[in-house]
């Protein structure tokens, strides 16, 4: 309400007849309606002193506000701490009779959101049929009524169908489609048509009771014919492809694949009968699954003429066409030749004249084919018979004709069978047991294979670390045998050497490591007579990473000689920076979530012994905020029997401490210190700051604490009245009374 409009709200209340001749609790004859302020309502019975203070009128507050607000000079209700976020202009919503029931609610002169009221506590809330939602009341409400409404679904939680029910809002039509309740699975919260998508999963019955060419699209006249069924075929993703699925199908393929109601057999189709299924399968026409020759028609060679199908390979032997004479249907080989009847050995038809015989490159070996080929085929023999076989081992075995002595082998003469037997290589026959010299009493390079140029330096006990049986690998390495330092072998190339992460360091592995393993390695800090960084520099060794939080090179201060994590300590004096470049919750331990809000460094109230004790600075804090923290649960607050007051903490108490108290009776209404230095409550009797005036209708005045003492024939017979203000109301160059004066 503008303060034009409330100019004209008071004047019409001058108008009122019956309310012109308001009296007061005096029932003075005074006619207040010719202040311009008629008495209505509660203002009918209050005593003039309640609003006209000290006898004072001009100046007397008009709006609601100048008398019923805290701090007013006028003793009257102000706002409750309760009351909802409002202005100050009470005579929008209240009646001057009493402060309930309200007059009205004027929405324009309330603070804060719908739910701040509307609760069901202080006002009407939502009722327990109301859509689940998060959203403020004014999202679809407006201030003048709860109906119509202006729905906006952004803040609903629940599914559509909860309102959506026919009943509490519009549901499904008795046109719709067979479905589950998921709305929102088809249609968007903007309109319900039409539907953003098809969630076909949410669809019940058939395919055809919507697919049928009216609801939507159905089978086009082209569609071969079928029954209504459309997921025989096709999926919801899409029309095509079509997962055409013959299994159900009773008929032959050539009743529907006959060029006419669908594709056949095409002009180059080899000749067969229409029994399609014997070779095609229902996936796709090409590749055959199989050819079922008892289909085909004519001879072989009309289809296996090397165009059509396969045909002779230019190693077959000389034949006629005629295929089936040796092979079958199923498969070219085997062959169908049989040997089964043959009485003769191989070579009375293998001589090179009847048949393929012995070619010239052959093996010296008698004629008698069958101890080495099967009748299947020449290659690769089925085995080797050596008691066919003419000639010495290598005549054969020269890495030629046969496997040789591969380049591995020891050295030896051509007399294979001075190791070997004709059943294999290995295992070979020569036997160490009965040996009784070491090693090199033979492997010396001149009996037999010795150390190689490239051995490592070691003596001439072999057998420390290698086997009778392979020279490779060793079975083990005694490092008592080796000569010269580590590195000579353990150089990345002949044995491990250094891995690309390990520290700077010199050749000499044996400072650090055993023969036993790598790990664990013995490194000793005890005679380190320089600092960390020294070393700990990311150049000859592991330094401080780049996420390294911002300190001085001093790690020892930290960290200890046996792991960099976790550090045995944090000295704060080696740390650089402010505190908040490691304690920001994830380095270190940061503000946790109640920690008062301060933009201020740890430093400032913390050390960096404790978190706790804490010493906190109020110089920075502005003054009369200090409940924003000092509320009982941040900080202390008020205790029990604190004297109840709305003011803050630094109205009567220091920064530094709690006591003693500073308050300061600064107001127009106190009188000044009494001569007998009462205690708060001797006034305060009630422990607050509202006055229990003994005579309220005295007060401020000297006579709502003194009426009692009051004697009239010593006052001329003047009433209290008119003197209340004991200390000068009796218009003397000087008080009669003064408040100092322990005697009056």
């Amino acid at each position: 309400m503008t303060p034009a409009l409330r100019h004209c709200w008071l004047f019409a209340l001058l108008l009122v007849p019956t309310l012109s001749w308001a009296q007061s609790g005096f029932n003075s004859d005074f006619d207040h309606f010719t202040t311009g302020f008629p008495l209505e309502g509660a203002h009918i019975t209050a005593d003039c002193e309640t609003c006209h203070i000290g006898g004072v009128f001009q100046g007397t507050p008009l709006d609601c506000v100048g008398c019923h607000s805290v701090g007013s000079r006028v003793r009257t209700t102000a706002k409750p701490t309760d009351h909802v976020f409002s202005t100050d202009f009470c005579e929008d919503c209240h009646r001057p009779a009493a402060w309930l029931p309200l007059a009205q609610m004027d929405h324009d002169s309330i603070f804060g959101s719908c739910s701040t009221c509307h609760n069901n506590i202080q006002s009407v809330g939502k009722p327990p049929d109301h859509p689940p939602t998060q959203q403020e009341c004014d999202a679809c409400h407006l201030t003048a009524a709860w109906f119509p409404v202006f729905f906006d679904h952004f803040g609903i939680t629940a599914s559509c169908v909860s309102c959506h029910d026919g009943v509490g809002a519009t549901g499904k039509h008795l046109a719709h489609i067979t479905t589950t309740s998921f709305c929102e699975d088809c249609h968007t919260t903007s309109a319900f048509a039409p539907v953003a998508t098809v969630d076909h999963l949410q669809v019940l019955g058939t395919c055809s009771s919507c697919h049928n060419g009216a609801t939507a699209v159905g089978k086009h006249p082209t569609h071969i014919p079928s029954s209504d069924t459309c997921d025989n075929c096709h999926t919801t993703a899409g029309w095509t492809p079509a997962n055409f699925n013959h299994d159900n199908i009773t008929g032959q393929c050539v009743d529907c694949h006959d060029n006419v109601t669908s594709i056949g057999k095409p002009p180059t189709h080899a000749l067969t009968t229409n029994v399609c299924e014997d070779c095609h399968t229902v996936v796709a026409f090409a590749p055959v699954s199989s050819v079922d020759h008892t289909q085909v028609l004519g001879s072989c060679s009309s289809c296996h003429n090397g165009v059509t199908a396969t045909g002779k390979n230019a190693g077959h032997i000389l034949s006629g066409d005629t295929c089936e004479n040796c092979h079958s249907t199923l498969a070219w080989t085997p062959a169908n030749f049989s040997h089964d009847n043959i009485t003769g050995n191989c070579a009375s038809c293998h001589n090179t004249v009847d048949a393929i015989g012995k070619p010239a490159t052959h093996i010296a070996t008698t004629s008698i084919c069958e101890d080495c080929h099967s009748v299947v085929t020449f290659a690769p023999v089925a085995q080797v018979d050596h008691l066919q076989v003419l000639g010495a081992c290598s005549s054969c075995h020269n890495g030629t004709t046969a496997m040789g002595k591969n380049p591995g082998h020891i050295l030896s003469g051509d007399t294979c069978d001075n190791c070997h037997t004709t059943m294999a290589w290995a295992p070979a026959n020569f036997n160490h047991d009965n040996i009784t010299a070491n090693c090199v009493s033979c492997h010396n390079n001149v009996d037999s294979i010795g150390k190689t140029v490239t051995h490592i330096q070691t003596t001439d006990f072999c057998e420390d670390c290698h086997s009778v049986v392979t020279f490779a690998p060793a079975v083990r390495v005694d490092h008592t045998q080796v000569l010269g330092n580590c590195s000579s072998c353990h150089n990345g190339t002949i044995a491990m050497g250094k891995n690309n992460g390990h520290i700077t360091s010199g050749d000499t592995c044996d400072n650090c490591h055993t023969t036993n393993g790598w790990v664990p390695a013995n490194f000793d800090h005890a005679n380190i007579a320089g600092n960390c960084v020294s070393c700990h520099n990311n150049v000859d060794a592991l330094g401080k990473p780049g996420n390294h939080a911002q300190t001085t090179d001093v790690c020892e201060d930290c960290h200890s000689v046996v792991a960099f994590v976790p550090a045995q300590q944090v000295d704060h004096t080696q740390v650089i920076g402010s505190c908040s470049s490691c304690h920001d919750g994830v380095t270190a331990v940061g503000k946790h979530p109640t920690h008062l809000q301060t933009t201020a460094q740890c430093d400032v109230c913390h050390t960096t012994n404790a978190w706790l004790p804490s010493s906190f600075d109020h110089s920075n804090v502005t003054a009369g905020t200090c409940a924003s923290c000092h509320n009982g649960t941040t900080a202390t607050g008020q205790g029990i029997n604190h004297f109840l007051t709305q003011r803050s903490c630094d109205y009567c108490h220091s920064r530094d401490f709690w006591t003693p108290t500073v308050f300061d009776h600064q107001s127009a209404t106190y009188p000044g210190d009494h001569a007998t230095n009462p205690g708060c409550t001797d006034c305060h009797a009630s422990n607050a700051e509202a006055m229990p005036w003994p005579t309220p209708v005295f007060a401020p005045d000297c006579a709502a604490c003194h009426a009692s003492n009051y004697e009239p024939d010593e006052h001329r017979n003047a009433s209290v009245s008119s003197l209340r203000d004991c200390a000068g109301s009796c218009h003397q160059s000087s008080p009669e009374h003064s408040v100092r004066d322990r005697d009056w």
